[in-house]
């Protein structure tokens, strides 16, 4: 039963998993479990961001704390929204935006694009390092965000998004979707800015899914991890309305 679990925490993160046997379903049923893992990777935001307050100002908390989230999903999917920024941003043909996001070279607009949302990170970080509900619930959105994602075209067939995208069903939607809005009822009560903070990270994602659909004709791995960046940024940036 927790095959697909491991599965996704060896996927989305740097976190030792027992070993589990790969098969091709494998994937898809390790998507279900995303924002499981989610929610570990917010108790870890959240506990780290506790522990950065009693140690240093908020600047250089945000910084640290920024630093450990990429090392902790292993810059993934930093990787998938700088490749979007070089393939979906510029105005080029179809195959040639496909053909820019499988070079693993970085080009102006990955860069831009990467350096402006780590910015834009470490600033709402800094301002939310006491607030680890924040934390906690960024990144069990945004992981969920993925799963009607994975329902939409794919542009890439044979890419890595198709691995799991290809077995999701509807229904591996609302089992998933429980987490996520038990533990924004239960912060709801005390902090309200979560609902809003969800609905969006939601527009985000479907910001992102939107534009890959209109300039790449369906959905890529990288266009995943470009809407998970995208859509905490969002849920962050709410948060931090004083």
């Amino acid at each position: 039963m927790l095959t697909g679990l491991w599965h996704a925490l060896t996927f989305l993160t740097t976190l030792p998993a027992p070993a589990a046997p790969f098969a091709a379903h494998s994937m898809a049923r390790a998507a279900r479990w995303f924002p499981a893992v989610g929610l570990v990777i917010g108790v870890v935001l959240a506990a780290a961001s506790w522990s950065l307050a009693q140690l240093w100002p908020p600047l250089v908390g945000g910084v640290l704390l920024t630093i450990g989230w990429a090392g902790l999903t292993g810059l993934l999917h930093l990787d998938g929204l700088a490749d979007c920024c070089d393939g979906l941003l510029p105005p080029l043909a179809r195959e040639r935006r496909l053909e820019i996001m499988r070079d693993p070279r970085l080009g102006a607009f990955g860069v831009t694009g990467l350096t402006l949302a780590l910015l834009l990170k470490v600033g709402l970080v800094a301002s939310l390092i006491e607030n680890w509900p924040a934390l906690l619930l960024a990144p069990v959105w945004a992981r969920w965000l993925i799963l009607p994602a994975a329902r939409l075209p794919l542009a890439r067939p044979g890419g890595m998004g198709a691995s799991f995208a290809s077995g999701m069903s509807r229904w591996d939607l609302l089992p998933a979707l429980v987490l996520p809005l038990l533990l924004t009822a239960v912060t709801g009560l005390s902090q309200w800015l979560v609902w809003p903070a969800a609905a969006a990270a939601a527009a985000a994602a479907w910001f992102v899914t939107r534009l890959a659909i209109a300039r790449l004709g369906g959905v890529t791995g990288d266009v995943f991890g470009a809407l998970i960046e995208l859509s905490e940024l969002a849920f962050l940036l709410v948060m931090a309305i004083s």
